[in-house]
């Protein structure tokens, strides 16, 4: 005989709270052959199970009379917290108003009445299984494509940075991209997952094609407020531009560097949750990036200690045709 996977999971397993030793002892021998059998005798003890063992439970059985707090709460709780996990309430009583609460708000799947005719709980328990099966791999499948959705807001973040650099100081100038994005793979950028449960694809394709237009037109505005008030200085003056443009507490200037002591400012527009509006500040940071590459110079980053600090660099004489394709598998995969 060969020996068992080790790594296989355990199969799903089914959560029995009730506080009369008799009815865990009746179940488990009823039910123990169709799955695992875990049991608890009050809502609170049941409570503590759920959290201890969620994720290898598939089915929950409370009775609705016990000591202290009644079942529904425990399947409350369950519905708010694990709501993968197939939920059955069971009584001894004809408790109308409790069992039509509990099946209008969503806490229960089935409604079990004591005493159990022992064929048809096995049946009910087997369908349940089932269910929570079915609904693993629908969450699984929803979770696959809701990963893809979330990499391509960042993959459309991305390309609308360097379409707003062209669209601003013309075609073919990459420095400020390069800079912008190493600025934000330097600073830990984490991507901000979607409100699902809020929106669905269409809302976020509005979402962001709003939050991009305030965006562009925030950094177009600053961009033109820099030409006029720093007409006449060049890049070596690039340090200090960059520190008052962006003038906050997080942001300073330490002679010919630029000190963030703060670094999260600088990924904002990537890592920012979809439909939060990014701030002036990062508006600005951005201008003065263009601001640089126009006056011919460019920013050079590097992690010092808990900061990160920019100072003036040479400009690269050219970039890969494949450089953007490479920071968007980059950043996209940034979690």
């Amino acid at each position: 005989m060969s020996e068992p996977n080790a790594t296989q999971a355990p199969p799903p397993a089914i959560l029995f709270v009730d506080d009369e030793a008799t009815a865990v002892k009746y179940f488990q021998r009823a039910i123990g052959a169709l799955a695992p059998v875990v049991t608890g005798g009050s809502v609170e003890e049941g409570k503590a199970l759920l959290d201890a063992h969620a994720d290898s439970l598939a089915v929950l059985v409370s009775d609705q009379r016990m000591p202290g707090e009644y079942g529904n709460e425990l399947l409350r709780y369950a519905r708010e917290r694990y709501p993968h996990i197939v939920r059955i309430l069971t009584t001894a009583y004809s408790e109308l108003d409790q069992t039509v609460d509990a099946v209008n708000q969503g806490q229960i799947h089935r409604y079990i009445k004591k005493p159990w005719d022992i064929t048809a709980l096995r049946m009910e328990l087997k369908q349940a299984l089932e269910l929570a099966g079915l609904r693993k791999e629908r969450d699984q499948l929803v979770r696959e494509k809701l990963s893809v959705l979330q990499k391509q807001t960042v993959a459309t973040r991305i390309g609308m940075v360097h379409a707003l650099c062209a669209s601003l100081i013309g075609p073919g100038r990459f420095q400020p991209v390069e800079t912008y994005l190493a600025a934000t793979a330097l600073a830990g950028a984490r991507n901000a997952e979607p409100d699902w449960q809020r929106m669905d694809y269409a809302d976020l394709v509005g979402a962001e094609s709003e939050r991009c237009g305030s965006f562009g037109h925030a950094v177009g505005t600053r961009l033109a407020e820099l030409r006029t008030r720093h007409a006449g200085r060049g890049a070596a003056d690039a340090a200090a531009v960059v520190s008052e443009t962006l003038g906050d507490a997080s942001v300073r200037r330490d002679g010919d560097a630029v000190i963030w002591t703060a670094p999260v400012t600088l990924s904002e527009f990537l890592a920012k949750p979809v439909g939060e509006a990014v701030s002036a500040q990062h508006a600005g940071w951005l201008a003065s990036l263009l601001w640089v590459e126009e006056a011919g110079g460019a920013l050079l980053f590097a992690r010092e200690g808990d900061t990160i600090a920019c100072r003036a660099g040479a400009r690269a004489d050219s970039f890969a045709s494949d450089r953007l394709a490479a920071w968007i598998e980059r950043l996209s995969e940034t979690s």
